[in-house]
């Protein structure tokens, strides 16, 4: 059963970070690339201003509903939808993914610093007919990044759309041109960010805002990603309509595109009513206690 929920964390944890999209782009379009010989690129100062507003306009949501598609390393395809709020944190997310041969669905509620998973009938099964398990965040928290529980943990007050800093620091950022997303005209902009570039591009922020990046940077790095190619669509009021995310690794592609849809709407998490829900702790003490 913890195998179960660990596989589904997995997942889950790199939706909850990077975000979604219903309308995902194809997977595969080939990512840009740098040959020796080229003439050095230059960003326009035109370019760099606008995807430094939107991602300032990123900063400042409060709350937001987005959807998510693509492949994970080493987890398959995933696809989700979620609803989230910064202050305070909470998310609820239902989410579906995995390989070919091992696939499920799940759904992950954060709130009043808890998280909760739904396995459905499965982990029912496993747990005298309760659906829902329950983690303290906090202690999930002190365990460390190595447990993919204690990672959710700590992505829980991660605003997705915050993601789009990260463009900021592409040294070939590009135009590329007017494209229709939903029915909105919007703005393509592209281009790829090494993690060292990312963490050096973190100098000069606030502690608060180093912090909540970093969290990221290290959640690329325990893929085996370093390095990414980024596309983000951003309309004509400097919200971003979407964005993709593509790296690689040994693991295998990670390409994941985000489509925001409400912003700064009232986002409501409840947590499940207690009588459908197993508290993991309680149930590691009777495990302890031999009950």
């Amino acid at each position: 059963m913890r195998v179960m929920y660990r596989k589904a964390a997995d997942a889950a944890l790199v939706g909850a970070l990077l975000c979604g999209t219903a309308a995902c782009t194809s997977g595969s379009d080939p990512a840009p690339d740098s040959k020796a010989g080229q003439k050095p690129f230059k960003v326009t100062p035109a370019t760099a201003a606008a995807v430094k507003r939107a991602a300032e306009e990123n900063e400042k949501l409060t709350s937001l509903t987005y959807t998510m598609s693509g492949k994970v390393p080493g987890g398959g395809n995933v696809a989700a939808k979620a609803s989230m709020s910064m202050k305070p944190p909470a998310i609820q997310m239902k989410m579906r993914g995995g390989t070919a041969a091992e696939t499920g669905e799940v759904e992950i509620r954060l709130v009043d610093g808890a998280m909760y998973m739904n396995g459905g009938k499965e982990a029912a099964a496993g747990m005298d007919g309760k659906s829902w398990l329950k983690f303290d965040l906090a202690a999930l928290g002190k365990g460390g990044g190595a447990d993919p529980m204690a990672g959710l943990s700590s992505q829980a007050d991660r605003n997705p759309a915050q993601e789009s800093a990260s463009l900021t620091a592409a040294k070939d950022l590009k135009e590329v041109g007017e494209e229709t997303v939903d029915g909105v005209r919007t703005t393509h902009y592209a281009g790829t960010v090494t993690i060292a570039d990312m963490r050096a591009g973190l100098k000069g922020e606030d502690a608060a805002t180093k912090e909540r990046r970093e969290k990221g940077l290290k959640q690329y790095e325990s893929m085996g990603v370093d390095a990414l190619t980024l596309d983000m669509w951003v309309d004509e009021n400097d919200h971003t309509k979407q964005f993709r995310t593509r790296g690689t690794s040994d693991k295998g592609p990670l390409d994941l595109t985000i489509k925001f849809l409400d912003l700064n709407k009232p986002v409501t998490v409840k947590a499940p009513p207690a009588s459908e829900t197993m508290d993991l702790a309680a149930m590691m003490k009777n495990a302890s206690d031999g009950t």
